[in-house]
């Protein structure tokens, strides 16, 4: 029953999370974000961006499988295409668009503004409405046709594994810690209690081959998002949560 409940809860979140969307989006918008630093402000998108990355220190990708807009629309396609995301090269497409959408015009927005001079945690809303903004709603529709694009041809959240720039800012975050190896959120498992029954791999959000991971004892992953599914689903309790070095 607390495995139902806890999924329940983290698709709850995540759909809500989506819902809110045309409120928050500038908040995950890297145009709007560059822009707001192109005249020296630090919007609340950036810190938000900047609160992803410490968290991913200690939570790894926690973000994307419980509170990710993005990952709530790309869920809800399930139902339409409920195919894994192909591994592989493609991956590492998103690590280009994280520098030719984030990295590179942030970096040459602030230089070009001579530094930040002020913080608006509400740049480029109206009245807390991100697409009340005149024009807003265009970026808002671009990002909507984005995300379905990828999740109806590329499978399960298939703009995560391909596309997502600020999935990258978590994995870096996740790099360094697994570098230096202070306590962090992990996924373990228990070879020896596995029956192959392969639930975790059919339900895995990520598409990921959670099942070989467990018989392989290294469950480590760029592409867990620690959603818990693999952790909810199994019928042996094989995989665990955990809190270790």
């Amino acid at each position: 029953m607390e495995n139902i409940c806890r999924q329940r809860i983290r698709k709850t979140l995540i759909i809500l999370s989506f819902v809110l969307l045309p409120a928050t989006f500038a908040y995950i918008s890297c145009p709007i974000i560059t822009q707001g630093a192109s005249v020296g402000i630090v919007t609340g998108g950036l810190i938000l961006f900047i609160l992803l990355f410490i968290s991913s220190l200690f939570l790894g990708r926690l973000w994307c499988g419980w509170l990710c807009p993005a990952g709530g629309l790309q869920e809800i396609y399930f139902e339409i295409n409920n195919k894994p995301a192909i591994a592989g090269r493609l991956n590492w497409l998103k690590y280009i668009i994280f520098l030719a959408v984030i990295f590179i015009p942030l970096i040459s927005a602030i230089r070009s503004a001579g530094g930040f001079i002020a913080v608006d945690l509400f740049y480029y809303t109206d009245h807390g409405i991100s697409i009340a903004k005149p024009g807003a709603y265009i970026i808002f529709f671009a990002q909507i046709t984005f995300l379905t694009t990828f999740a109806l041809l590329g499978g399960k959240r298939g703009f995560c594994h391909y596309f997502c720039p600020i999935a990258v800012i978590m994995i870096i975050g996740r790099k360094i810690r697994n570098l230096i190896r202070w306590p962090a959120l992990h996924l373990s498992a228990d070879a020896g209690r596995c029956t192959d029954c392969n639930k975790c791999s059919k339900n895995c959000p990520m598409g990921l081959d959670v099942s070989n991971m467990v018989r392989q004892g290294r469950m480590e992953n760029t592409e867990c998002i620690f959603c818990g599914v693999c952790v909810d689903v199994c019928p042996k309790n094989a995989i665990k949560y955990q809190w270790q070095n």
